[in-house]
């Protein structure tokens, strides 16, 4: 009985190191742990297995992480995936994000770390509450429970830390939200000058929110502090 309850974390990473640390740390942690070395293997595992969240290497031997993210949301728009890139550049983490990755993680990266986003996603998701499902921003409406967000009558998947980011900017409507706040609530990571995790989403949400994303008019930058929503 104890076995069924475990959370199954299926990693999809081609570096046999990488693998047996994760495995290793993970399965010290209480989850169960699948693998893939390829990215079809790893597409069809996550079908047959029905992971709980799944960590994704951008770089396999036969197709990039990024395809490989957009198979995986054909299959499931909610499942937690958290990318593995050695890609430092913004630009690709902009681009692992658009694919439908919900966060990344920078090689080398600290495997301490990685178990905290996993564990706070966790969380995040078995919260309960009453705030409502549905909310309405400028001229889109979010539905968190359906993980959508409709604009004109055209409908856009939210990835999971979307979801939350929104839920939580939504809570405390027209009020600052620092950063750091953001970054400890929802990734359950400590801030530091050169996480940008926090400004990469906005931006993403941005791009579906705002009529002009260059110049939002309702996910308002607070400068030198965090950010702020005006319905």
């Amino acid at each position: 009985m104890v076995a069924q309850l475990k959370k199954t974390i299926l990693i999809i990473e081609d570096e046999p190191h990488i693998v047996l640390g994760l495995r290793d740390s993970l399965e010290f942690e209480g989850f169960r742990v699948l693998s893939a070395d390829k990215g079809k293997e790893g597409v069809s595992l996550a079908r047959n297995e029905t992971p709980d969240a799944i960590i994704l290497d951008l770089m396999l031997p036969d197709m990039n992480g990024y395809a490989v993210c957009e198979e995986l949301r054909r299959w499931s728009p909610f499942v937690p995936i958290i990318m593995l890139t050695a890609r430092s550049q913004e630009t690709d983490k902009i681009r692992g994000l658009d694919a439908g990755a919900d966060d990344y993680v920078t090689k080398p990266f600290s495997v301490g770390e990685l178990i905290a986003r996993i564990r706070a996603i966790f969380r995040r998701a078995a919260r309960t509450g009453s705030a409502p499902e549905t909310f309405e921003i400028g001229e889109a409406q979010v539905n968190f429970a359906a993980h959508t967000l409709t604009r004109h009558g055209e409908v856009l998947q939210l990835s999971f830390y979307e979801v939350e980011l929104l839920r939580l900017l939504s809570d405390r409507s027209g009020q600052p939200v620092s950063r750091d706040e953001i970054l400890h609530k929802i990734w359950g990571l400590d801030a530091s000058p050169s996480n940008r995790t926090v400004d990469n989403f906005i931006v993403k949400l941005r791009k579906k929110i705002e009529i002009s994303p260059e110049k939002p008019k309702h996910i308002l930058t607070v400068y030198g502090y965090g950010y702020k929503l005006a319905l």
